[in-house]
């Protein structure tokens, strides 16, 4: 009989006994592979959100939260669009640029989408005073200009906030918008109940952006029945101005806001990810030890148990290593299903859930196979192979005694 099919046989014939340690090393492997792709891709999402954002400065009502930049806005409180006004009219330096925002969720063919309402430049620039408040123009030495868009511009949407024109019947989407509706430029949506004209489809963000549709400011405020509220308020603020206190300034003009910069609501995302970091560093410190121990248990007690079958075996001629290399050939094959079964539920659930623990698409990562194969097969060798030499180092005589 061959090695192999000999080492089947016995993991066939004895399951059972295999299952607690077989869950154990999968469980582990599953936390681990799903923890290391949501942060992965959590991490990639804010280094090229922090090169993309143009906006650098968010107002937001007093009780919202920071868990999550990508979607600062898309929260019940709201704030007075008077807000803004305060904004164009003040005297502070540095407010380059003003996007008020309105978001709300919507739900086309079934799938769950978010309504965001923007005001365009056109609506700035046909108020007075607005006009002349200087809010669409970089100061010198503040960076580049932000500049007039035209309507191949509007692509740009996702990262700048605005452009030049937009009707109360148009709205541009996202593209996981886009891919589920089948929609492209120029095709009609109905959004709760009112017709709109796609203008363009956003390129793919990776982010929230994605599955939004952008309308106008004053008709999604008119959808939502709450009358003339925002749920945040972009500025592009000179840097040198936010060196210099500005986001002190806008705090002082708007004590019921909460004012902050995108490096605070970074950081507590980079925080987030140094968290699930250290807690796949934990996970691999807890099934190292309690993996291994079960494993090492289950391996003791099956030489215990099959002592004399082993002894049996080493009379009709077995040798020590044949014994330790069905023992380690047997631990290799459950670390080998262990890692395998660790990586594909892991990533599932890592694609599943990474957007909405992070707000982020997760997709999967197959450059974490061969890790979770690893450390599941060095796990599993490492822990039966002190009851492996045990075995192989059995008397023959000894074994058919009675016990």
């Amino acid at each position: 009989m061959r090695l192999r099919t000999l080492v089947l046989r016995e993991i066939f014939e004895r399951k059972s006994q295999l299952l607690t340690s077989f869950l154990a090393i999968l469980l582990g492997i599953t936390v681990i592979v799903s923890i290391k792709n949501i942060s992965y891709y959590s991490e990639l999402a804010v280094a090229r959100e922090m090169d993309s954002l143009g906006a650098n400065v968010l107002v937001l009502p007093k009780s919202a939260t920071l868990q999550n930049y990508y979607a600062a806005d898309m929260q019940d409180e709201t704030i007075p669009e008077e807000y803004v006004t305060t904004l164009a009219m003040s005297d502070l330096e540095g407010l380059d640029n003003l996007s008020p925002k309105l978001s709300m969720p919507v739900e086309l063919s079934g799938k769950s989408f978010t309504l965001t309402g923007i005001l365009p430049k056109n609506e700035f620039q046909a108020k007075a005073a607005w006009g002349g408040a200087g809010i669409f123009s970089r100061p010198v030495g503040c960076g580049a200009s932000v500049g007039m868009m035209d309507s191949e511009d509007k692509k740009t949407l996702a990262r700048k906030r605005v452009i030049d024109t937009l009707t109360d019947s148009e709205v541009l989407v996202g593209a996981d918008v886009a891919a589920a509706l089948g929609l492209k430029d120029a095709d009609s949506i109905d959004v709760l109940g009112k017709k709109f004209t796609v203008t363009a489809v956003l390129p793919e963000t990776g982010t929230v952006d994605d599955s939004r549709i952008f309308a106008h400011l004053h008709t999604v405020q008119d959808m939502a029945g709450k009358g003339p509220v925002i749920n945040a308020i972009e500025i592009i603020g000179c840097c040198q101005e936010i060196s210099k206190g500005l986001v002190a300034k806008v705090n002082s003009l708007l004590p019921d806001a909460k004012v902050v910069t995108v490096a605070q609501i970074a950081s507590a995302q980079i925080r987030i990810n140094k968290m699930m970091k250290n807690l796949s560093l934990m996970f691999l410190v807890i099934i190292v030890f309690v993996g291994g121990a079960s494993i090492a248990n289950y391996f003791y007690a099956n030489v215990f148990e099959r002592r004399r079958e082993i002894g049996t075996l080493m009379a009709l001629g077995a040798n020590s290593g044949l014994v330790l290399r069905i023992f380690l050939l047997k631990a290799l094959i459950l670390g080998v299903a262990g890692g395998i079964g660790g990586y594909v539920i892991g990533t599932i659930l890592a694609v599943v859930l990474g957007p909405k623990l992070a707000g982020v698409i997760v997709l999967p990562m197959p450059l974490l196979a061969l890790p979770a194969v690893g450390v599941s097969v060095t796990l599993a060798l490492v822990a039966s192979y002190f009851p492996a030499r045990r075995a192989a180092g059995l008397d023959p005589c000894a074994t058919f005694q009675e016990v």
